[in-house]
């Protein structure tokens, strides 16, 4: 079995790439069970921090790497928190601090269009010239309080625009198909299917 190291600790993401990979034969490990330490993201866009990642991740274990470089958009806020979604309350902010934080800054605004984007990398090897990049959004607005318990990220307060209810709210299935990171890893997953890393 093909085994493709996840440049992310993150549980909600390995599930969730497992899920959406479970019938090409690949297994997915999460980086940390290579003691793959967390690279610096410098990068000042979704897809330079991507591309540090998986090429990090790829040659620490000598797999081949998908990284994952995704965060929230807010209009008003100008597009943050962007790719500072993970550390927006600071550095090692759980994901409640971080939310709250986007409340308080969007308190009494009518105003709160927002969207998730993903970019997704996939690198063969360290050194690989062309790696796989695909992207993908997820348009919707800013609640005014958190809702539902099953997501993660800013799952709770992201009104989806074909829901009225939280993200948090959404059954897997049902996230998957919708989200930014569902919708990137199909356009990845086709991608791999062309270069014949998939069958």
């Amino acid at each position: 079995m093909n085994q493709i190291v996840l440049a992310s600790g993150n549980k909600g993401k390995l599930k969730e790439f497992s899920e959406l990979m479970a019938g090409f034969g690949v297994e997915i490990l999460a980086q940390s069970e290579f003691n793959v330490v967390e690279v610096p993201e410098t990068g000042t866009t979704f897809v330079e921090n991507a591309i540090i990642k998986a090429r990090h991740a790829a040659e620490v274990t000598g797999h081949a790497a998908i990284a994952d470089d995704s965060g929230l958009e807010v209009d008003f806020l100008q597009g943050a928190p962007g790719i500072y979604s993970a550390r927006y309350a600071g550095e090692g902010a759980k994901d409640e601090q971080n939310y709250t934080k986007l409340l308080t800054a969007l308190e009494g605004q009518t105003e709160r269009n927002a969207r998730f984007q993903c970019v997704l990398v996939y690198m063969r090897h360290a050194k690989d010239p062309t790696p796989i990049i695909c992207q993908a959004s997820w348009e919707g607005t800013i609640g005014f309080a958190p809702q539902g318990d099953n997501g993660h990220g800013y799952d709770p307060i992201f009104i989806p625009a074909e829901h009225e209810c939280a993200a948090a709210e959404l059954s897997s299935d049902e996230k998957n198909k919708l989200s930014h990171r569902g919708k990137a890893l199909v356009l990845l997953i086709d991608a791999m299917k062309q270069q014949g890393i998939f069958k």
